[in-house]
């Protein structure tokens, strides 16, 4: 299967550019399934039923959370009638919503997502490994699912790159969202496994992790907000993860980073 995940979502910019590139990249890589972070959507915090629309119009499969999947109250309807949206799977029991869902891709192929949270400089909520293992003990890859993708939303890329560890061999792909910083690590690791720490954000880098600069410069000096944060305006550059995976074992067959737009050195996998 050819997979695409694409990186935190923020703003406008970055829907926009969604919307204008995306249809074309799914023709062109030939993509059979599209995953994309979508927490800082709808202006930088959170998604809203409209969005989440519009980016499904567009031709993402299935949209992620993290810890501003809650930010806009509108989407608790949503988390819990559309299973094409998914908050972290560790949240406490109870918490609205979904974090695992299984796909299917228009030749029938199952694919299964697994949103999960890190703890390090986060939220503290339920233990993202023991969550992590339970789902995939109930879900193995192999003669059931053709694919399965792990979207682990941290800041820390020690707790991000143990659970690509703790997951080699039992998933597609592990991917860290939230940083909005692309890492220059996208590898197949020993059992298998695509990994890369963070897959960047969709967003305008001219910035700072994709908000105006100047409040978060007048922050970090003079530790007082005037305001609040917004989304850079401008051109944004999308940035994601490109895997190819196989469709009998489940295990990766290629990975490659996607960046498209300036100031980032754009990369788009060549495919065949």
């Amino acid at each position: 299967m050819k997979v695409l995940f694409l990186g935190d979502i923020v703003g406008r910019p970055a829907r926009k550019k969604i919307v204008e590139l995306l249809p074309g990249l799914r023709a062109r890589l030939g993509l059979d399934f599209v995953i994309a972070n979508g927490e800082n959507a709808a202006g930088g915090f959170g998604l809203t039923p409209p969005l989440a629309e519009e980016l499904f119009a567009a031709g993402v499969d299935c949209l992620s959370g993290g810890n501003h999947t809650f930010d806009q109250k509108e989407v608790i309807p949503l988390l819990e009638s559309d299973k094409r949206v998914l908050r972290p799977l560790n949240y406490p029991p109870g918490t609205p919503g979904h974090g695992i869902g299984e796909y299917e891709d228009a030749r029938g192929r199952k694919i299964l997502v697994i949103n999960a949270m890190g703890r390090v400089f986060m939220d503290a909520i339920d233990d993202p490994f023991r969550a992590v293992d339970e789902a995939l003990k109930r879900h193995p890859m192999g003669s059931q699912l053709q694919c399965i993708v792990l979207d682990i939303h941290g800041e820390a890329t020690s707790e991000k790159m143990a659970m690509g560890h703790f997951a080699d061999g039992r998933v597609s792909l592990t991917v860290g969202s939230h940083s909005h910083i692309p890492t220059a690590d996208a590898q197949i690791l020993p059992g298998g496994s695509a990994y890369q720490t963070d897959a960047g954000m969709c967003g305008v880098y001219d910035s700072v992790i994709g908000m105006d600069k100047a409040e978060p410069l007048r922050r970090f000096q003079a530790k007082i907000g005037r305001q609040r944060f917004h989304p850079a305006a401008g051109e944004a550059t999308l940035c994601g993860v490109y895997i190819e995976s196989d469709e009998r074992t489940g295990l990766a067959k290629r990975i490659e980073p996607l960046r498209i737009g300036q100031p980032l050195h754009e990369h788009i996998p060549e495919v065949g």
